[in-house]
């Protein structure tokens, strides 16, 4: 007897809302910085983001491509260099140098943007291919843009030196957790290191 019910049809179910919907690039941007958290550059695949974040994996490629460009987008939504670089430019280049630290410290003291940008950091001292995606962004999308704002010689050396600084400070105290330096306040930090940044940026 049957029941008149229609057949249920095998093969690839059909992309629903959920999959394809207006909230569905955030969630591939959240599931990839929480799987590059977790695994690493070279352990994560499209496959494994697009998993986690309940979508088909074509999705990913639709909305950023490669893995490489998904790496660079969840850079990106750490940093957001369209709110942040006017921000740090201000008005001038007069307290350019505690903007920026005060900028870099915010970004790894919040919990919520430090874990992936953990991740991020140690992938790219161990994986090229991260390194490159890495260098690229912020070459292209912070310093060459600060740079440009720069009235003194060799502006993007300069940017470069002030980016290296920054990092090399995070390294150590989120990283390596050297202390006394992993444990001081973060306004010591800002107050010790803008001035150099400052000088960095602004002195012919």
């Amino acid at each position: 007897m049957t029941s008149g019910a229609a057949p249920r049809r095998r093969g690839r179910p059909a992309r629903t809302e959920a999959d394809s919907g207006p909230g569905a690039r955030e969630r591939i941007l959240q599931a990839a910085r929480t799987e590059f958290a977790e695994r690493g550059y070279d352990k994560t695949s499209v496959r494994g983001i697009a998993k986690a974040a309940g979508v088909d994996p074509a999705l990913v490629h639709h909305y950023f491509g490669t893995k490489d460009e998904v790496f660079a987008a969840a850079i990106e939504v750490s940093f957001e260099p369209a709110l942040v670089i006017p921000v740090i430019l201000g008005e001038g280049t007069e307290g350019i140098g505690e903007r920026l630290a005060r900028f870099f410290i915010g970004v790894w003291e919040n919990p919520a943007t430090r874990a992936p940008l953990l991740a991020i950091i140690r992938s790219a001292m161990t994986h090229d291919a991260a390194a490159k995606v890495l260098r690229g962004f912020v070459l292209r999308r912070l310093l060459e843009r600060v740079a440009a704002e720069l009235a003194v010689p060799d502006p993007k050396f300069r940017a470069e030196l002030a980016a290296s600084h920054m990092i090399g400070i995070v390294i150590m105290r989120y990283v390596i957790q050297v202390e006394p330096l992993a444990s001081a306040d973060p306004e010591q930090i800002i107050e010790m290191v803008a001035p150099t940044l400052q000088r960095y940026l602004t002195e012919a």
